[in-house]
């Protein structure tokens, strides 16, 4: 072999029958659903069951699914406590990272090694931890924020479907129903993406059957990469470095001459809008409509950068992806910049896990082979005569 593939573009790691993407249409779908339609009927509870089951629910399995996820919210205090000890200044994102990978310690029955009777192939025991991990992993986002503001952590309210509990235990305050609706449809856009790098990291992880908050644990960690989830945050400090719509050309000539990144701009996967970018750009667009036009600068700084790169980028397939207006629309809803990539992460769970189920249910321990670029076989020389 005297060839590799950089990142392994375009090399097929495994196969999924978990979600698609049309690059040149701007299709993504999760197991056969347009992400559009997803976003406009469904809520994240029956999304995240469709990745884990394959098809959508009937009301008695949605229902059941539900109960399930408010029944598991509450976290243990010994795991406050450990979130108490951690540095109040710390990145979400790596608090997150840190804490559910303990969720291993302070739950050891749930993720007791197989036995015979039971291995991590088995359905029952993947849709557990599932639950388990999807509930709690907004639970810990949820106390985080309010740990760091010096405040008590809220209790989760059964009372509440899965967004609206995320945005009451976030903000102290229970949402009105069109905003609970916003986060909802958020969560959708961000539940699943392929083979992108966190799940390939899940993959990778969960084939050495390393326990699942190990493995969700990993993805977290790869998802906080700026080059990956992290992009959203740096989308709010890009246009605050722009400052206001009339200096967006000046701006966009300047990066696009020092062949600097413009951070919510062009994704490997499509050559056209990212579909989930068409979706939040409307899902802002009704928000102002509700709000009377009463919005922060960022939306008309984005829409002006927007039209302005396209006229200097689409010839190249460069669009707005993901990142690119989930930040404004998160700031909007008064999340703040640290956590966009934490929102993204909870969303991703579903999607996540459902790898993890189809890795276990067929597993083969990934073991990529090499380009070997050193030195030849060569002799050792001891220290008194190099």
């Amino acid at each position: 072999m005297s060839a590799h593939a950089r990142g392994l573009a375009g090399v097929p790691a495994t196969q999924s029958g978990i979600s698609s993407i049309d690059g040149e249409k701007g299709v993504l779908a999760y197991r056969g659903y347009p992400i559009d339609v997803l976003a406009a009927h469904s809520h994240y509870e029956e999304t995240a069951l469709l990745l884990l089951d394959g098809a959508l629910p009937g009301a008695a399995q949605l229902s059941a699914f539900d109960a399930e996820l408010r029944a598991n919210r509450a976290v243990t205090p010994e795991v406050t406590a450990l979130m108490r000890a951690l540095p109040r200044n710390g990145h979400p994102m790596h608090m997150l990272q840190s804490v559910v990978a303990s969720l291993g310690m302070f739950y050891p029955d749930e993720i007791s090694q197989p036995s015979s009777s039971r291995s991590y192939a088995d359905p029952d025991y993947a849709r557990r931890m599932a639950i388990k991990i999807i509930a709690r992993t907004a639970t810990l986002a949820a106390y985080w924020e309010r740990l760091r503001q010096d405040k008590a952590p809220l209790p989760p309210r059964a009372d509440l479907g899965f967004a609206a509990n995320l945005l009451y235990m976030l903000t102290g305050a229970e949402p009105e129903p069109f905003v609970a609706r916003l986060m909802d449809a958020c969560l959708i856009l961000h539940a699943e993406h392929t083979i992108n790098a966190s799940t390939f990291t899940a993959m990778v992880t969960g084939s050495t059957l390393a326990n699942p908050y190990s493995v969700i644990s990993a993805a977290i960690g790869a998802l906080s990469g700026p080059l990956h989830g992290g992009a959203n945050q740096r989308v709010l400090l890009m246009l605050d470095e722009i400052g206001s719509p009339a200096h967006v050309q000046d701006w966009l000539d300047k990066k696009l001459e020092q062949k600097e990144i413009i951070w919510g701009m062009g994704h490997r996967e499509y050559n056209v809008k990212d579909p989930r970018a068409v979706v939040l750009h409307d899902l802002i667009e009704k928000l102002v409509q509700h709000r009377g036009g009463k919005v922060s600068h960022y939306y008309a700084i984005a829409h002006t950068l927007e039209e302005a790169a396209k006229e200097r980028l689409a010839a190249k397939g460069v669009y707005p992806n993901v990142d690119f207006y989930s930040g404004i629309l998160y700031a909007e809803l008064g999340i703040p910049t640290d956590q966009f990539t934490v929102l993204f992460a909870i969303a991703r769970t579903a999607g996540w896990l459902a790898h993890w189920c189809e890795q276990i249910a067929d597993n083969r321990i990934f073991r990529p082979t090499q380009v070997y670029t050193g030195e030849a076989l060569r002799e050792y020389v001891p220290l008194k005569d190099r």
